[in-house]
């Protein structure tokens, strides 16, 4: 059978490559740092890597990773089972605790990505009796998610809240009605305005869930995330997010909510049924994170320091780069094709970025999406940008 749809595939892979739209894995032979090294796929050797979401420059942490090898002799490589059967260690309650403190909810569920946490949570809590309303950029893991319930589904235009106000006004016969943002739009870097969306969630009786998996860690004073930052840790219902960005970069999710949420996902949520639990040590590296994010600010000031040079610098060349504080830098190219050009160009001059397009972004909106880190020092924010300027040069801009 597979024979007679090998030519297909194929023309589709080609009509990709001719667009522009091929997405090329390269091969890191280091571990996850400011710099790391490129061992296929572009030119080898030692590169600034500026596309990790290693927001606080954890992911080779010395306490981190000694935090790791402990747990490794502790409680052993993985659990070869799901969470209800077998599968539950101290470690494992221990981590969910913490993140309960952490972010101010009243309990937390860990998964085994923040991809599997927004997979479980609509199709446990809503029905076709319910209306979930969405932001129209949020996540694919909500999407798909959201897609997975029988819910009843209504979009807003990206952070306006008069439309979402009047998908609430559509909705006012639903039994549950869900309003479902990202804290931090991953392609763009903007913050949803979630004291407006808490305030149409008040007036129109209805939860909110913010994935902020782009925030937790650095947003907000403590780095408790966008609900902290806007002042309303106590009036979301769900927020989830992940292990595998600031939290140190490895690989987890969870779900910190209303304690009766979370018992009900428990009972009912099918990615944490029927998926491994978290690896011990994935748990307790994550506590040595949490512990190094709550006892001090140095990391959180340097990455804005980093962020704040690296957009002010870009600007002064003459980049466009959309607005905001946030350490998702995007440069705006535009063409598919030059972007991803532009990206080889960088990599030849030392500098390892991605150029994104369709379907990442919208057509016409490709990009450079600069992600500043802690790790990096300001020389190596300067050599970025003064590489940037060189490779537009090349590129005949």
């Amino acid at each position: 059978m597979f024979d007679n749809v090998r030519a297909d595939i194929a023309t589709t892979l080609d009509e990709i490559r001719e667009a522009g739209l091929f997405k090329p894995e390269r091969v890191i032979g280091s571990p996850q740092s400011a710099a790391v090294t490129v061992t296929g796929g572009g030119k080898p050797g030692e590169v600034l890597n500026f596309c990790a979401n290693n927001y606080l420059g954890l992911a080779d942490h010395p306490e981190v990773l000694a935090a790791a090898k402990d747990a490794l002799d502790r409680w052993g490589y993985g659990m070869a089972s799901v969470r209800f059967i077998c599968g539950t260690q101290d470690v494992h309650k221990e981590l969910e605790d913490r993140l309960s403190t952490f972010l101010g909810q009243e309990d937390t569920i860990l998964y085994s990505s923040c991809f599997d946490a927004n997979g479980g949570v609509f199709e446990t809590l809503l029905d076709a009796n319910d209306a979930v309303i969405s932001d129209a950029l949020n996540h694919a893991s909500i999407i798909d998610g959201i897609r997975l319930s029988k819910a009843r589904r209504h979009r807003y235009a990206n952070r306006d809240m008069a439309d979402l106000e009047k998908q609430l006004q559509d909705t006012q016969d639903a039994r549950r009605r869900l309003i479902v943002t990202d804290g931090v739009f991953s392609m763009d870097g903007y913050v949803a305005p979630l004291r407006e969306i808490c305030d149409l969630a008040d007036r129109y009786d209805a939860m909110v869930m913010v994935d902020d998996s782009h925030a937790v860690g650095f947003v907000g004073a403590g780095g408790r995330g966008t609900p902290e930052l806007h002042g309303v840790m106590d009036r979301v219902d769900i927020i989830t997010g992940t292990l595998g960005k600031a939290l140190g970069g490895a690989s987890g999710g969870y779900v910190a909510a209303r304690r009766e949420i979370v018992a009900l996902l428990r009972q009912r949520s099918r990615p944490y049924l029927f998926s491994n639990s978290l690896a011990p040590v994935i748990a307790a590296a994550s506590l040595k994170v949490l512990d190094l994010v709550e006892q001090s600010n140095e990391l959180r000031e340097r990455l804005a320091a980093n962020t704040a040079l690296f957009r002010t610098k870009m600007t002064e060349a003459g980049f466009e780069i959309l607005p905001g504080d946030h350490p998702i830098a995007p440069v705006m190219i535009g063409d598919a094709a030059k972007a991803g050009k532009l990206a080889e160009l960088l990599l030849e001059r030392g500098v390892y970025v991605i150029g994104f397009s369709y379907p990442v972004v919208p057509h016409g909106q490709a990009r450079i999406r600069v992600q500043l880190s802690a790790a990096h020092s300001t020389a190596d924010v300067e050599r970025a940008v003064a590489a940037f300027v060189d490779a537009r040069t090349a590129l005949g801009e």
